[in-house]
């Protein structure tokens, strides 16, 4: 077990942001309850403007929608998180993102366009559509990414996640379908519902959210870590399997068909072998996964 635990000490290469780069605290106000126009808290488009064209996605909270602003025929994707008063754990992760979205503008993060909250309670959050959905639909669509396609993904990935970390942002949630992409191959890092802000270097980083199969091993091993560990390196070792999966066509930790549980992912991300490129890859690919996990 020592001998797991010494090799899993990341040792990363990529610039951190200094602890002068700290930023203080978001402050989001509660959005008002607008009249049946819908109108936006900031921000021209209201809710009436917008024509669903399609579902994108859904979940409990809510449904991400293809929608059209009907005065200028222009694209969006529309997330309407239902309203729940009684889910205090889904409200503090809602108001998180919007915390975040409206605090950020660079080009490899989503971009949000306005936030507005309904008469029926039910919150808006209309952002920059992608029309090739997330890396996990496109790779189930087209097939493995080549070096060359996931080189260009993973540049434009780590341009955002140093963006985020410069203004103290961690993700805690990177896979392939929290990354946006359109026809271009351009990439987007979305959804940051589970993400956390550091108003201080002494924060703690270490609350058990996200998706536990790209959990990095100090997550579910804090003790070992000193009950704390970088979620800095954390998203890095997460980037790492997303881009491990999509050479590979399947989730690198487990074989291929394996439908994975908490108790299995647990022991291959704590106990197993780390994850390894098959031959014929190139050494610059195979060193930068080293890195990473």
């Amino acid at each position: 077990m020592a001998l797991i635990r010494q090799r899993r000490q990341l040792n990363l290469r990529l610039p951190l942001p200094e602890p002068s780069e700290c930023r203080p605290c978001f402050s989001v106000p509660l959005l008002p309850t607008t009249a049946d126009t819908n109108k936006s808290s900031f921000g021209a488009i209201s809710a009436n403007d917008l024509e669903k064209l399609q579902v994108l996605d859904h979940s409990n909270s809510g449904t991400v929608y293809k929608v059209n602003y009907k005065r200028t025929s222009t694209t969006y994707a529309l997330k309407l998180v239902h309203s729940d008063s009684n889910n205090s754990t889904v409200c503090h992760q809602l108001f998180r993102e919007m915390e975040i979205l409206r605090h950020t503008d660079f080009p490899y993060v989503v971009r949000c366009h306005t936030i507005f909250k309904k008469s029926s309670g039910d919150i808006g959050i209309l952002i920059e559509y992608m029309d090739s959905g997330i890396l996990e639909t496109l790779l189930k669509a087209q097939g493995t990414f080549s070096e060359p396609n996931l080189a260009h993904v993973a540049r434009q990935v780590l341009k955002g996640l140093n963006y985020l970390y410069t203004n103290k942002i961690i993700h805690r949630n990177i896979k392939p379908a929290n990354v946006l992409v359109n026809s271009n191959m351009e990439v987007k890092i979305a959804n940051f519902s589970v993400s956390k802000i550091l108003c201080m270097t002494s924060d703690p980083c270490n609350s058990y959210v996200g998706t536990c199969a790209y959990m990095s091993p100090e997550r579910f091993d804090l003790d070992t870590y000193g009950g704390n560990y970088s979620g800095y390196a954390g998203d890095i070792w997460s980037l790492g399997l997303t881009l491990m999966e999509l050479y590979m066509g399947h989730f690198p930790l487990l074989p291929p068909g394996q439908k994975p549980n908490w108790a299995t992912l647990m022991y291959a991300i704590c106990f197993g072998e780390p994850p390894s490129l098959p031959e014929g890859v190139s050494e610059e690919f195979r060193s930068f996964m080293k890195c990473c996990l």
